[in-house]
């Protein structure tokens, strides 16, 4: 079953197209990544699967809901946590827990899920005080409890880990990993990129509102034409290697030669028998297939 459809959506704000014909299904139960450089579409995306702004054609929907004429289904099953840090000071961590829980007409029978959801995350002893006196990182976790406190089956997570330290971000994606595998479809959206090559199956990444890729992580990650050979050198001078080669060296440390080279147009075998002729003692070679952060590179440079 899809968790969410989106179909030929496009967004103008007057002359400014900030998304242009998207077509993209997400599966239940999928962990999914929505990546792209800052004003690539990706938060006009979110908001309209979340209701805060209409699209000007196309449409979306959430396991089946559509998000303008069926709002009220659409948005019983998605859970956003935003990537701006807003809040009320006034209330407790469970105040404000119990109010947003009565936005979506849960009342008393929900107070044993907003109990688990404190102790998950780690809140427990923080549950009667105000916002205005956590960390950061604390507030982080409150915005994640916020948006699962209707047990929503789809979570779209605006960069949860951003502004906060390693062992947060360690506890975080634990939980997150926890809510995937009991079947909640989760969309990331991160500037974390090895969060998103470790995390999700499969990757969209826009640019200038449109869809630049749109595939499985593993294939994605093959599309590179580049690889690098990385030599840790013994002897000889790498500012002898003829100039064809030397346009492929990128800086490395001292007694280290990394060349960038072309899957197709430089064989290796012709490549270390030019290191050999130019007089090259290597005591250790390493092949470095290309990551999603080279990836994401080539697709969105303009």
């Amino acid at each position: 079953m899809t968790a969410v459809s989106i179909e030929k959506l496009s967004k103008n704000y007057g002359s400014l197209q900030a998304l242009e014909a998207i077509d993209m299904e997400i599966g239940k139960g999928e962990f999914f990544a929505l990546l792209g450089p800052n004003g690539a579409g990706k938060s006009t995306l979110i908001n309209i699967l979340a209701g805060l702004t209409r699209a000007s054609s196309g449409r979306a929907a959430v396991l089946g809901y559509d998000v303008c004429r069926q709002w009220r289904e659409a948005r019983h099953r998605l859970g956003v946590v935003p990537q701006e840090l807003a809040y009320d000071p006034f209330f407790t961590i469970r105040e404000l827990l119990t109010l947003q829980s009565g936005y979506f007409g849960l009342g008393r029978e929900n107070r044993g899920w907003i109990d688990e959801l404190l102790v998950a995350l780690g809140l427990e002893e923080k549950a009667e005080t105000t916002m205005n006196h956590l960390s950061g990182g604390m507030k982080r976790r409150v915005l994640i409890a916020q948006a699962l406190v209707h047990r929503p089956p789809v979570v779209i997570l605006d960069e949860p880990t951003a502004g906060v330290d390693v062992a947060l971000r360690r506890q975080l994606w634990d939980f997150i990993r926890g809510l995937n595998s009991r079947g909640h479809t989760i969309i990331l959206t991160t500037h974390y990129l090895e969060e998103a090559e470790t995390m999700c199956e499969r990757i969209a990444i826009l640019n200038h509102g449109r869809l630049a890729a749109l595939a499985p992580r593993s294939e994605l990650l093959r599309r590179s034409q580049w690889r690098r050979l990385r030599l840790q050198l013994v002897d000889g001078d790498p500012g002898c290697l003829p100039e064809a080669l030397l346009a492929k060296r990128e800086s490395a440390p001292p007694g280290e030669l990394v060349l960038r080279l072309h899957r197709e147009r430089d064989p290796l075998g012709a490549v270390l028998a030019e290191l050999d002729r130019c007089g090259l003692r290597f005591s250790d070679l390493k092949i470095q297939e290309p990551g999603l952060t080279e990836i994401y590179s080539e697709l969105t440079a303009d």
